[in-house]
């Protein structure tokens, strides 16, 4: 009796044939979520494509599916990140609180995540989920009587200002706790000299203490209050 065949399943015939060491297809979700772990653990500098590939599992021409390139992807995880944590406050009738209030709102979203700062610090990269917030400030200088041009002046010193004071606690943090000594700064001023220095000497061995305190908002009304009177 001859050998019968089964013949093939409808879905078989149709199933395409995997070519075998073909990379795992990935998704965009995963592109971001390996992107944002390389460069919050890591930093900016040590996120590329080839890296990126490899911790997906993937081939860096993979990627490019859905990414032209690295500042791509730093403005997807940018957006990403500012919808996640950008909340639109309710706003203020006065204007200058408005600016306040949108000023400090970023501050507060970027204090956590400082490698957001340092691909924003570049300039010429940006999330437009976090333009609403720019509008504000610089609505709000103009209500105030700056001109458009002295506006987007005075958003740029609120900006670095802002962008400053979160780089630098981060990386004196990151510092202090890598240290498990004094720091250079406190045994400088340890030996200060009071005759040479005198104002730097009766606030030295209260110095780190002071320049912890958080006086982000007394410094950003103190800023605001100055752009406002020389207009």
């Amino acid at each position: 009796m001859p050998e019968q065949h089964e013949e093939p399943r409808e879905e078989q015939r149709r199933a395409p044939r995997k070519s075998p060491g073909r990379p795992p297809r990935i998704s965009l979700d995963q592109v971001l979520d390996a992107a944002r772990r390389v460069v919050t653990e890591e930093g900016v500098a040590k996120l590329t494509m080839r890296r990126l590939a490899t911790e997906v599992g993937s081939t860096p021409m993979a990627l490019y599916h859905h990414v032209r390139d690295k500042d791509e992807l730093l403005v997807l995880l940018l957006d990403d990140y500012a919808r996640r944590n950008l909340r639109r406050p309710e706003l203020p009738a006065d204007p200058q609180e408005r600016v306040l209030l949108a000023a400090t709102a970023i501050h507060d979203a970027l204090a956590g995540c400082p490698w957001i700062v340092e691909v924003l610090t570049a300039d010429d990269l940006m999330s437009t989920a976090s333009l609403w917030f720019v509008e504000q400030i610089v609505e709000g200088l103009l209500a105030c009587g700056l001109t458009p041009e002295r506006a987007v002046h005075g958003y740029r010193a609120i900006w670095y200002y802002t962008a400053g004071e979160i780089m630098i606690r981060a990386t004196a943090g990151r510092r202090r706790a890598d240290s498990g000594h004094r720091t250079y700064r406190e045994r400088v001023f340890a030996d200060l000299d009071a005759h040479e220095f005198p104002c730097l000497a009766r606030v030295a061995a209260d110095w780190a203490e002071i320049t912890a305190e958080d006086t982000y908002r007394q410094g950003l009304r103190a800023l605001v209050y100055g752009l406002l009177a020389v207009s």
